[in-house]
């Protein structure tokens, strides 16, 4: 049997936020085929390999979340299966390990062992899941934010100006300013823009744009329900009725919060800081009042990689950490 001990999700997440290697053997010594699960620390990934027959080929996988390639590994000719998603890397562990439990402890082949796990694992697959993943992380951005702005504006204020959880156009509504934040857990600053209106201005006001990046944290890393009870506590430590405020704010993100919640991240670099009207926006070339009207969603994906930060936001984005 496959002994699960040392492949808590725990375990490899340390060797994931440390960026460090592991190798684990899942099959018994001397048996065949050979089944081992591999942590890369400095992709910061993790794979499934199992051993192919010499003129065997590896299976095809028309998903989108799922890889599969024949590699040379341990001097044998291997599958290896890993998921194109690094925000599903989670979920990926689990599956990784019920296919190779299927081929050490009821002798399917990895072809048996793969279709009849993917067919068990919609959820995996299922694009509500691969969004809601991301809605949560970007919660989490949207929490370290709060927490910035509660650094320099007090926590009252930063509440007040937080709108994100009731959709409004942008995240974050000053007098003055607005801010519009976008986390990502992916290598690139990529990041989903949603609606025509998002990186528009608003009344006049300058709208600046926050790209965070975060990345597997580990032992030292934050989940979410622990950022949340953070941002409540802190909260209440200046006026004990603000904590209602965030459970209030926090129960209008649209999110399942019962949802298993053993994922925990950190930041991977200094957020990037820039001005809305500086990045690639989609617009309509429509009077006002006549076609665009019947444009009911508009969703598309940017790349701000690269881009130099704007000058002198009014905040500090240094101190910008998950709480």
């Amino acid at each position: 049997m496959i002994d699960r001990t040392d492949l808590q999700w725990s375990t490899v997440e340390y060797y994931l936020g440390e960026a460090l290697g592991a190798s684990y053997r899942l099959s018994r010594d001397g048996e065949s085929p050979l089944v081992t699960y591999e942590v890369d620390g400095s992709s910061r990934e993790i794979a499934l390999l199992v051993e192919l027959d010499r003129y065997k080929s590896a299976p095809q996988s028309k998903l989108p979340a799922i890889a599969i390639d024949r590699v040379d590994h341990h001097g044998k000719h291997m599958a290896r299966i890993r998921t194109t998603e690094s925000s599903l890397t989670r979920d990926f562990h689990d599956l990784a390990l019920a296919v190779a439990g299927r081929i050490v402890n009821e002798g399917r082949s990895l072809h048996a062992a793969f279709r009849e796990t993917v067919r068990a694992w919609s959820a995996l697959l299922d694009q509500k899941r691969v969004e809601g993943v991301g809605r949560r992380i970007g919660l989490h951005g949207e929490l370290a934010m709060l927490s910035t702005l509660a650094a320099r504006y007090g926590w009252a204020t930063a509440l007040e100006s937080w709108t994100g959880p009731s959709a409004e156009e942008h995240d974050f509504a000053f007098p003055t300013f607005d801010i519009e934040v976008k986390t990502t857990a992916s290598e690139r600053r990529r990041h989903s823009i949603n609606g025509l209106d998002q990186l528009v201005e608003s009344g006049g006001r300058p709208l600046w744009f926050v790209s965070v990046r975060v990345t597997r944290g580990g032992a030292g890393g934050r989940t979410l329900s622990e950022s949340i009870d953070a941002v409540r506590n802190a909260a209440m430590a200046e006026r004990k009725e603000l904590a209602a405020r965030v459970r209030k704010l926090v129960s209008e993100s649209r999110l399942d919060l019962d949802v298993r919640d053993d994922e925990r991240w950190t930041l991977r670099d200094e957020p990037l800081v820039l001005l809305a009207s500086s990045l690639p926006r989609l617009a309509v070339d429509s009077p006002a009042g006549s076609m665009s009207e019947r444009i009911l969603s508009v969703r598309y994906d940017i790349d701000v990689t690269g881009m130099g930060p704007a000058q002198n936001p009014p905040f500090d984005i240094s101190i910008l950490s998950l709480p």
